[in-house]
């Protein structure tokens, strides 16, 4: 009787120790000083460095990419998903305060294939090169028969830390703080399913063609426009932060602005957002064009071009602005907080 083999159920133990070899590169470029150990470990070790700090925090967040990756093996443009992942973590501890300090990925295929596996930790480490994070370790899990070829999941966590004097939680939001607002790159990654329904066809021949097509008002393909990664606002506002007190910041991501707001305003409160003091990207017009969605859903679904948001005091509101400014952000003010129910009112 012939002998079975791991390799003749489906994984490859020898593309795996490939996959390995071809990352070491890409992992070494974003180690940081406190980080031990080298690639391959059972775990990933980081010694904090408890003198910077008072009262060490320690902020986790975990996330993956969503739908996107649809595009993503329709496209086979597998370089720049990793940020996507990388973003979604380190934005969201960022909220709070906290300084990203380690990364790890989770890779799930079900034949693995070390080029592709390469171009998504490339992307994952180019995306822990702009967070100033170290991409301390990972799993690539191959399973057989769970993925159709060629498709992939991937997620990832991360961790950060933050004094406890300087935790940013909300509860000094004021009635008079102005809400100011950074610029999305486009979709980030969430609400790809309405996205997806609203551009692209039904068969796979179908959303090929519309993802290749050009399109005048974007300015490139559909598909580029739709896999431009979510930025990554860690270095700018961990600057800000060390010279103005922020009360509050929202990652806007699934939900947009009406569901993501509310979740950092005290109870009495509310955001009061202008529409019309920011340049909506184009990519956000044609899916509602296209789709027939209305404005309400689109404000709940996207982040319609505010990727971050920002509540500072009015009498910090000119220095954070001038600040991000020197840092090259460009910088909206949406609004003002006032009393009310919780909610978003647009105006």
């Amino acid at each position: 009787m012939k002998k079975l083999t791991y390799a003749e159920a489906g994984v490859d133990i020898d593309a795996g120790a490939e996959t390995v070899e071809k990352i070491k590169g890409h992992v070494k470029s974003t180690l940081r000083p406190e980080c031990m150990g080298d690639l391959g470990g059972f775990g990933g070790a980081f010694a904090l460095n408890k003198d910077k700090y008072e009262e060490p925090v320690l902020i986790s967040g975990t996330d993956g990419v969503g739908t996107k990756l649809r595009l993503a093996f329709l496209m086979d443009k597998h370089d720049s998903i990793g940020i996507d992942a990388v973003a979604m973590c380190v934005n969201d501890i960022l909220v709070q305060g906290a300084e990203p300090l380690f990364f790890l990925d989770y890779l799930a295929v079900g034949k693995l294939n070390p080029d592709q596996a390469e171009r998504v930790v490339a992307g994952i480490a180019e995306g822990c090169r702009q967070a100033g994070c170290a991409l301390i370790g990972g799993e690539t899990a191959e399973m057989p028969g769970f993925y159709p070829p060629g498709e992939y999941d991937v997620a990832g966590f991360s961790v950060g830390v933050v004094d406890r004097k300087n935790l940013i939680t909300g509860e000094t939001i004021a009635e008079g703080d102005v809400v100011l607002g950074l610029p999305s790159t486009g979709l980030h990654s969430n609400g790809f399913s309405l996205a997806r329904k609203a551009l692209l066809g039904d068969s796979e021949e179908m959303q090929k063609e519309a993802l290749t097509t050009y399109e005048e008002r974007l300015g490139s393909t559909l598909g580029e426009a739709m896999l431009v990664p979510t930025r990554i606002y860690v270095k700018a506002l961990l600057k800000l932060m060390q010279e103005v007190r922020v009360k509050g910041l929202a990652h806007i991501t699934g939900g947009g602005l009406t569901e993501n707001v509310p979740r950092i305003l005290p109870d009495g409160l509310d955001a009061r957002i202008a529409r019309d003091v920011y340049p909506v990207p184009e990519i956000f017009r044609l899916i509602a064009e296209r789709g027939n969605v209305d404005e309400e859903e689109m404000y709940r679904a996207f982040n319609m071009g505010i990727g971050m948001v920002l509540v500072v005091s009015a009498e910090d509101a000119a220095k954070t602005v001038e600040l991000l400014e020197k840092e090259g952000e460009t910088v909206y003010t949406l609004g003002e907080i006032t009393s009310g129910e919780g909610r978003v009112v647009y105006k």
